[in-house]
């Protein structure tokens, strides 16, 4: 049984960017031992750095003992204190 095409997303959404001779040289150098168009080079390397940037800022990664750590407050947590429960109070105060 045939299997249906998904249809690419359309890309309506347009980005400029201004940039000198030289720069436009580079990426078009680069772009081409890729065998991509520039916009295309250009599109997945900024997408590329995005993800990157977006997963440093995101994520969070522990060390092992600071997994431990953090495991073991999650699923052994301690009995709340006064502290806590002051807060607790005043967040239903302010929430209801």
């Amino acid at each position: 049984m045939p299997r249906a095409v998904e249809a690419e997303p359309t890309k309506d959404d347009r980005l400029q960017v201004r940039l000198d001779a030289r720069a436009k040289n580079v990426l078009q150098r680069a772009a081409s031992y890729r065998h991509k168009t520039v916009s295309q080079f250009v599109l997945g390397s900024a997408l590329d750095e995005a993800e990157k940037v977006i997963r440093e800022n995101e994520a969070v990664t522990l060390s092992a003992p600071d997994w431990k750590l953090f495991f073991d407050a999650l699923t052994n947590p301690p009995a709340p204190n006064a502290a806590l429960r002051k807060a607790f109070a005043n967040y239903k105060k302010a929430t209801a």
